[in-house]
């Protein structure tokens, strides 16, 4: 077996974009009074482009879906299926725009990292397509739910790899063609960021965002739905991959994931131990840079004679002790490394937009509990408030999706379905490389690994162009 199935549902309590400037599309909106089983959903709108919304940039706290006079109303009974393979899990969910969470199912890849040591594109590829049918099925099944009962399908379409999210894109087409379904096309950073409005009814716009994973470093500025502004990124390597790769020199197991062997295995360790100098110390920006503390462990290990190809079961007490001080001196300078950058953060954000009560911490790093306390701790001495989501939701997932797609949909924001009978060679419309926003001016990096080709606008531009326009 190439995966195995980790499936919750439950529900959470009180307590897309296929973005395409230069088309116009016929915008769809579901009638309100007979959403579910209803084979009849659509009611036509006027010619409008797909962007269409009749909200600007100011901030708002709730927004509802489009009736068909193309105003709002309030309907919690939209039910929407988010698809993810942006990269290493195969997920799908479903979720009621209440906030109920009906079903959840990831299949992970962990077997093949293991084996690969780190993603291989085209065996993940391989991987997703074997399992996607079941993973959505299982998904609808869970719910108690078929592809009648549907809104709308939601799907990531970037950044990610290529290979990985054509397979969920395509089989979140063939569901949308088949059963006249709307579209969302989702942004991968963006529903990492809005699943916390999820999980936390009080987090309202603006909000200060920390997006961490094992591709990506991102603090933005969340003005809106759509409108972000880029206060810091990586300009090399993520924090999640420098996890993953100390994990490996450590020789840890890594079937259940680099960050989490090397957290468990860090808190025998003595976080002083080893002297890893704080990166990009002297840059007064919030960008980020992991490649070089990943150079200064991989000296550290070589200077203790620890073997790296010795797993760290095999290893004897005082070996073990060594790699445990050298996880544990990681650990600490590289969420140092955050702290510093969140706190400068806080303060430009602050500037920008005062009203700001919040910062949310998303992605699978956030699962990280010593991450957590660090960052609560700069959060509390600014006077925010922290709000991170459950670690099953801070990992890659559907849910996070789905519910993305629901609040685009509110907006207005989606495809009409594609046509049902789809050419097997159709060109999809893949975002691998994908800004959520714009850089803020001050934190700008003229580092050479920033100074990239971009395929797409931002998220932001796109939206933006798409308002002025129409």
């Amino acid at each position: 077996m190439l995966s195995s199935f980790v499936i919750s549902s439950y529900t959470i309590p009180s307590f897309n974009l296929l973005l395409r400037a230069s088309f116009r599309y016929r915008v769809r909106a579901f009638a309100t009074s007979s959403r579910l089983r209803n084979p009849t959903r659509f009611l036509p709108l006027p010619f409008k482009p797909f962007f269409t919304t009749t909200s600007s940039f100011s901030s708002s706290s709730s927004s509802s879906p489009l009736n068909a006079c193309g105003s709002r109303t309030e309907d919690d009974s939209l039910v929407i299926l988010g698809i993810e393979t942006s990269c290493d899990d195969t997920a799908a969910a479903i979720v009621r725009s209440d906030g109920e969470i009906l079903s959840q199912v990831v299949s992970s890849q962990a077997d093949l990292l293991s084996r690969y040591g780190g993603v291989a594109p085209k065996m993940a590829e391989e991987a997703h397509v074997q399992v996607i049918d079941q993973v959505v099925q299982q998904a609808l099944d869970n719910a108690n739910l078929t592809e009648v009962d549907l809104s709308a399908v939601a799907v990531t379409i970037g950044p990610g790899l290529s290979l990985c999210l054509r397979v969920g894109v395509q089989k979140a087409r063939r569901i949308a063609g088949k059963f006249n379904l709307p579209i969302i096309g989702i942004h991968h950073m963006e529903a990492h960021a809005l699943v916390a409005r999820l999980i936390d009814k009080e987090l309202q716009f603006p909000f200060l965002a920390l997006l961490i994973s094992g591709g990506h470093n991102l603090l933005i500025l969340a003005h809106d739905l759509g409108h972000y502004l880029q206060l810091g990124t990586t300009i090399d390597d993520a924090i999640g991959e420098a996890y993953d790769k100390t994990a490996r020199w450590l020789g840890l197991d890594m079937g259940k994931g680099g960050g989490p062997a090397l957290e468990e295995l860090a808190r025998e360790g003595d976080p002083d131990s080893v002297k890893f100098s704080i990166p990009m110390k002297q840059h007064k920006d919030c960008n980020f840079s992991y490649a070089g503390l990943k150079t200064q462990v991989r000296i550290a290990i070589e200077s203790r004679n620890v073997n790296t190809y010795n797993p760290i079961s095999a290893a004897d007490c005082q070996d073990r002790k060594s790699r445990a001080d050298i996880a544990a001196s990681f650990q600490r300078v590289a969420v140092l490394h955050l702290e510093e950058r969140c706190q400068r953060a806080i303060g430009w954000a602050l500037s920008i937009a005062p009203s700001i009560k919040h910062l949310v911490v998303s992605g699978g790093v956030a699962s990280n509990l010593y991450v957590r306390s660090r960052l609560d701790h700069v959060v509390t001495m600014n006077g925010l408030r922290l709000v991170c989501p459950p670690p099953n939701l801070c990992t890659d997932n559907g849910v996070m999706v789905a519910w993305t797609g629901i609040e685009h949909f509110r907006m207005g924001r989606f495809d009409p379905p594609p046509p049902a009978d789809e050419a097997d060679d159709f060109v999809f419309d893949l975002r691998p490389r994908w800004p959520l926003g714009e850089e803020y001016a001050e934190g700008r990096s003229e580092a050479r690994s920033l100074r990239r080709a971009r395929i797409h606008p931002s998220l932001t531009d796109s939206i933006a162009i798409s308002q002025m326009q129409f």
